[in-house]
């Protein structure tokens, strides 16, 4: 071949983020996080559709099941969602009877979110419909490997 061309061996060639195995980029484990977040939401969406609402949703009721009352200003920092975001979701589950708003007293502005019977119902069935499918989050991993993932990615978020 020419003299332009540049023979690069594995260990020469400058690191990539493709996810392979060994990838030393900065970016590879940031990309894998998220393909492993698209592999869980499609799982997460598909138990959620025959409900009528989305991951973005589910999202809120846990917040509002696990925390009861909750100022939309909280459930921005709680889903990493932005205020606008928020909102339509909130106006979503209010349209559908899930959730209801809530003046703050002492608080003229601002809102809570709070669940409503028919909310925490829909959030136990989504948790009903989400068991078989769960399966199929972990299925590539060993036993005992599924609760150390979950550990690591708490600590790796707290």
């Amino acid at each position: 071949m020419s003299g332009t061309h540049t023979d690069h061996t594995e260990d020469s060639r400058p690191a990539r983020a493709t996810g392979r195995p060994g990838d030393t980029s900065p970016f590879a484990l940031g990309l894998l996080l998220r393909r492993a977040h698209w592999h869980a939401a499609a799982v997460m969406s598909e138990a959620l559709r025959p409900l009528g609402i989305e991951l973005r949703h589910f999202a809120v009721l846990i917040v509002l099941a696990d925390r009861g009352p909750t100022r939309q200003q909280d459930l921005v920092e709680a889903t990493g969602s932005d205020k606008a975001g928020i909102m339509r979701v909130v106006d979503d589950l209010e349209r559908k009877g899930l959730a209801i708003r809530n003046a703050v007293p002492g608080d003229r502005r601002a809102r809570a979110v709070e669940i409503t019977p028919q909310g925490l119902e829909l959030f136990d069935a989504a948790h009903a419909a989400a068991e078989p499918l769960a399966a199929r989050l972990v299925a590539g991993l060993k036993p005992g490997e599924a609760e150390q993932l979950k550990d690591l990615l708490t600590r790796l978020v707290n």
